[in-house]
């Protein structure tokens, strides 16, 4: 358009300008062949002006006609795209508003000829998985791997609709071939966590907690009791296979956690099921003069034995510096359990549930006034322990 102006500029100002040089008259001569040409200098230069004008007019001219021809064949793909993006957006705001089936049709429909097929076919997914229509959810997946830049995408978000489903086996094959790593996508390592979480996969959890605490991914109060969960995991896990095991999940810990009473609690109970059961006295005794815990007096009545004098003596010795503690009392009482003084350890349990009462404390307290034959007071510890 500037240049036809710029044309267009040119022959005004020779048309103006033409009569001032009329009388440069000037002669040209030309000859080819039989045919001769005289004229004017100022004519031959307006008629050569005005031959390339009218060139340039003439391409204008051609240029526009094959435009019209090919846009009007191009024509019913520009109203498909143009419907695509319709569909797409109705789509859109349909998933905005949770208007699933909406947005499944929509999204479907503009997935073959939108700017992006793969996204409109995983946003179809995403609609059909909340409609619980799994074998469409799949179709759409399927036609959205088919184009390799959106590969991992339908990988990650097939994990992610079949770990909401409860397939844990299937997503766990997937989630192997996307092999989360520290280089990973945050997506990955958190679906990783949650899928290692609900297979109770301690060992593959433990190796991970670093990378998703050095992501961002779960903060440090989450790390810290994730942490924790699957340490003691690891160790009843090994309790239950061999001393071999045992011994490798406690030197997993580190030297810190090795210090920790929770563990510490949970290794002497492994020690003991493997018939090391005085390393495993030595350890909890020493935690119980030294960080007294909940977890060591749990462990305590589960290792000694009424046969284990000494252990015992020394756990009755301190009554004057931890009689105060509920976990004290508890442990206490569930020695006189196992040693059949029913009379002590009705005094125990009730002291245990007149501080800090719980169903299980209620009915070892019952059971106790039931040996002792205190059968309306073992009633009505029944009926506390019921209504808890």
């Amino acid at each position: 358009m500037i240049r036809a102006l710029i044309y267009l500029v040119i022959v005004i100002i020779g048309l103006i300008a033409s009569p001032y040089l009329s009388w440069l008259k000037g002669y040209i001569y030309i000859a080819i062949g039989d045919y001769e040409l005289e004229t004017s200098l100022v004519f031959a230069i307006f008629a050569a002006v005005m031959f390339y004008v009218g060139l340039v007019l003439l391409e204008m001219l051609v240029v526009w006609t094959i435009n019209l021809v090919l846009n009007s064949r191009l024509l019913p793909e520009k109203w498909r795209r143009k419907a695509a993006r319709k569909h797409t957006l109705t789509g859109a705001l349909a998933l905005a508003e949770e208007d699933w089936s909406t947005a499944e049709k929509a999204m479907a429909r503009g997935a073959d000829k939108g700017e992006i097929p793969a996204l409109n076919l995983l946003a179809a997914a995403r609609a059909a998985q909340h409609r619980n229509d799994h074998d469409a959810r799949d179709h759409y997946l399927n036609e959205a791997a088919k184009d390799p830049a959106a590969y991992k995408a339908v990988l990650t978000t097939r994990v992610r609709y079949l770990l909401q489903q409860g397939e844990l086996t299937r997503a766990r094959a997937l989630l192997d071939e996307l092999n989360p790593t520290s280089k990973s996508k945050p997506p990955v390592l958190a679906l990783a966590l949650d899928l290692y979480r609900a297979q109770q996969d301690w060992s593959a959890l433990k190796l991970l907690l670093p990378i998703v605490k050095k992501r961002g991914i779960i903060d440090e109060s989450e790390h810290q009791a994730l942490n924790a969960e699957v340490n003691l995991e690891l160790l009843k896990q090994a309790a239950g296979q061999n001393e071999q095991a045992l011994e490798k999940a406690w030197h997993w810990l580190s030297r810190a956690e090795r210090k920790q009473t929770e563990f510490i609690a949970q290794y002497a109970l492994g020690l003991a099921k493997f018939e090391r059961r005085d390393e495993a006295i030595k350890l909890l005794m020493k935690q119980a003069k030294q960080q007294p815990t909940q977890a060591i007096f749990d462990a305590l009545p589960q290792v000694l034995t009424p046969a284990d004098l000494d252990a015992r003596k020394q756990l009755f010795e301190l009554e004057k510096k931890l009689g105060e503690q509920t976990e004290y009392q508890a442990c206490i009482a569930a020695l006189y359990d196992q040693s059949k003084e029913f009379r002590e350890s009705q005094k125990w349990w009730a002291k245990v549930c007149q501080q800090s009462p719980t169903k299980q404390r209620w009915l070892a307290l019952a059971e106790a006034c039931e040996h002792l034959g205190e059968q309306n007071q073992a009633l009505q510890n029944y009926r506390k322990a019921a209504i808890f």
